[in-house]
């Protein structure tokens, strides 16, 4: 057994420092649970603040959040993938996911390939696509394979990290929806988020955890929130609503592992 928490945030807009703490407080609160793997959600440092994005980058390193976060690995003996920060390397931005073990080492880090540049959305103006190979860590306890938010979408980068050996697979997300939708399509944005995790777990036969912004972005923008953890079998273990929160759970790899010699679709293409 391992024991994941899920952080669920809905973050300041611009104050890097408030939202460290706020998940420095949620570590702290469920540290007496000895997680094995906290994950943080997209941009959960600055909120969807293009200012704090564009104008206050992180470095290849990661900068103040990372080494904050690597400082909190050490003192509470567990494995963060950072959610994500704009990190800046020569003249430009990538959205980057880096993941620091229990020593407070950055262990890897995976620049987000996919950016949503759809219905509005512009992220392709800012960032950079990821120019990193895919990224599996071999953590004490499993193989964690990271991608973030919109490569939900895309599933042969998922057929990639299982490929790699991933019985974990972590998305830090922002799935965000104009306020203006109906009250049934809102309904449907998320039920659509709720459908894509399943999918994702059960048709590679991983341990799925998404961990999400919630709550309102700003005056036309709401994220869905719904963070989840959901078992290679398509079982939901854990869902959040949408308010800022944390869930801890155990989850079993052992699970994971049998599949994998049972029904090996890594290797099934």
């Amino acid at each position: 057994m391992a024991g994941i928490l899920n952080i669920q945030m809905n973050p300041v807009s611009g104050d890097k420092e408030k939202n460290l703490e706020t998940a420095k407080y949620y570590i702290e609160k469920y540290s007496d649970k000895k997680p094995d793997l906290v994950v943080l959600p997209e941009f959960f440092s600055t909120g969807v603040d293009h200012n704090s994005m564009v104008n206050r980058p992180e470095d290849k390193n990661g900068g103040i959040v990372v080494k904050y976060l690597s400082d909190i690995a050490q003192k509470f003996n567990t494995n963060i993938v950072c959610g994500s920060v704009i990190e800046k390397e020569n003249d430009k931005l990538y959205n980057t996911a880096f993941v620091v073990d229990r020593t407070g080492k950055i262990v890897g880090k995976y620049r987000k390939i996919h950016l949503f540049q759809f219905f509005g959305g512009n992220e392709n103006s800012y960032t950079t696509p990821g120019n990193l190979p895919p990224l599996v860590v071999e953590l004490d306890f499993a193989k964690v394979g990271v991608s973030v938010c919109f490569d939900i979408k895309y599933p042969m980068l998922y057929k990639t990290l299982i490929k790699m050996g991933a019985e974990i697979i972590v998305s830090p997300s922002a799935w965000i929806k104009l306020k203006s939708l109906s009250t049934k399509e809102k309904e449907n944005a998320a039920l659509c988020w709720k459908s894509l995790n399943i999918t994702r777990a059960a048709e590679n036969l991983v341990y799925f955890v998404t961990s999400n912004l919630a709550g309102n972005i700003n005056s036309s923008l709401y994220s869905v929130g719904n963070s989840m953890i959901t078992n290679p079998l398509g079982v939901v273990e854990s869902m959040q609503g949408n308010e800022e929160n944390a869930d801890f759970r155990e989850i079993d790899l052992k699970l994971v592992r049998e599949l994998k010699q049972t029904v090996p679709v890594a290797f099934i293409d």
